[in-house]
């Protein structure tokens, strides 16, 4: 059988498959499940052509991953061809662990980090597939020699941020959000072990942390999306104070057991394959479809929420500098409340605030270094004409129903 396919993509035209155990990956059921989980979430509620999955930006950022290494090869940085593959295994399965929705539900369904959760993963397909995942599993978790290739995986120029905000932009239509990225990847190199920028990327770059700040705030964190996302974190939070009692009915391997019983890290360690195999079950269709059926539950908050989110008939959220005070959120519970029949209790399911922060660039982490023609490597934060700011923006949202709301039956 011939391993070496090509995959037309929208973005990049067509994608190569460079090897067969990368073939191997993409066959596996842990993998194919990401077709079934959104990039974006629940971002197509104000973005109708964000539809696109996790396995589209797997496949975009290997396609991204095999132009750096490239660029690298010829400008005599010495990678192996075991190495190449490695980075390519990392760099596929790097998003392998999110569950439902992505990022909208991360920690909810589990308290598990979902790249703690895609190394389990890795770890589970090395073992079926003889060992070979070795490499890419050392680079993935940061403990290969080459410190470089796994900056290429997961650092502040990685080929992961290179396809998403690539992806996401082409998507969504926002083209703000499009990067120079091949320029980007022509200018990487390698100084001292550590993944480095030629002083003629620099422009580039700078476009490129501009255009990760609008499309947060325009895309991953637009007020709708907020909405939405809280929506349904709210439903789950009032499914599990409603049902928790139930839990021992449910059968081990449902998605409603998964969400009522509390899985710890230390669960996943003692029953790996198991939790695993169950987890891998789970995606947007399994929510969907918890989703669906709560719209007719006698529990009118339950109901609310649920055809709220089915029918696009979201809260009402606003955006502020500063938090609501005590005096407004009373307010407008009491208005809920009143509206809505419901008790003060119900009403903090409907009326709530939080916040969301973003920052243009980190220096908290390993920074964007810049190698000069001179040989010097300095900072992007120490060079002072690039205005890049690296303090963070937070926002406050209050969120509550909206006026034209009779009766949770209406929705």
């Amino acid at each position: 059988m011939n391993k070496r396919k090509i995959i037309n993509d929208p973005v990049y035209g067509f994608i190569s498959i460079p090897h067969e155990l990368i073939f191997e990956i993409l066959e596996h059921p842990y993998f194919q499940r990401l077709r079934r989980i959104k990039q974006l979430g629940l971002t197509e509620m104000v973005y109708p052509g964000a539809n696109h999955t996790r396995l589209n930006h797997a496949l975009g950022a290997l396609h991204l991953m095999g132009q750096a290494i490239e660029t690298l090869r010829n400008k005599g940085v010495g990678i192996s061809s075991e190495e190449e593959l490695g980075t390519y295994v990392a760099i596929l399965l790097h998003d392998i662990g999110h569950g439902p929705l992505s990022h909208a539900l991360e920690n909810k369904i589990l308290p598990i980090h979902h790249e703690t959760l895609s190394l389990m993963f890795m770890r589970a397909i090395d073992r079926e597939l003889g060992g070979r995942l070795q490499t890419g599993i050392e680079i993935f978790c940061n403990n290969y020699p080459k410190k470089f290739l796994h900056q290429l995986v997961s650092g502040q120029l990685d080929m992961d941020r290179m396809d998403y905000l690539n992806r996401d932009s082409f998507f969504t239509g926002v083209s703000e959000g499009v990067i120079g990225y091949d320029r980007i990847i022509k200018m990487l190199n390698i100084v001292d072990n550590e993944l480095v920028i030629e002083e003629k990327g620099i422009y580039s770059v700078e476009k490129f942390l501009i255009a990760r700040r609008i499309m947060y705030w325009q895309v991953y964190l637009h007020k709708t999306v907020v909405s939405a996302e809280q929506m349904i974190i709210k439903l789950i939070d009032r499914y599990k104070l409603l049902f928790s009692n139930r839990i021992h009915t449910l059968p081990e391997d449902s998605f409603e057991y998964f969400l009522l019983k509390q899985h710890s890290l230390d669960d996943f360690i003692q029953n790996e394959d198991k939790l695993l195999n169950s987890f891998s079950q789970f995606d947007d269709s399994s929510l969907a479809g918890l989703i669906k059926q709560l719209c007719k539950h006698e529990d009118q908050i339950l109901s609310y929420l649920a055809r709220g989110i089915m029918n696009r008939k979201l809260l009402k959220v606003e955006f502020h500098a500063n938090p609501p005070t005590d005096e407004k959120i009373k307010e407008y519970k009491s208005k809920a409340m009143n509206m809505l029949n419901i008790s003060e209790q119900e009403a903090d399911f409907l009326v709530f605030t939080g916040t969301e922060s973003n920052r243009m660039y980190t220096t908290h982490k390993e920074e964007i270094k810049v190698l000069f023609k001179n040989g010097e490597v300095k900072p992007f934060s120490a060079l002072s004409e690039y205005n890049i700011s690296s303090q963070d923006i937070t926002k406050y949202y209050f969120c509550y129903p909206r006026k034209s709301t009779q009766s949770p039956a209406n929705l």
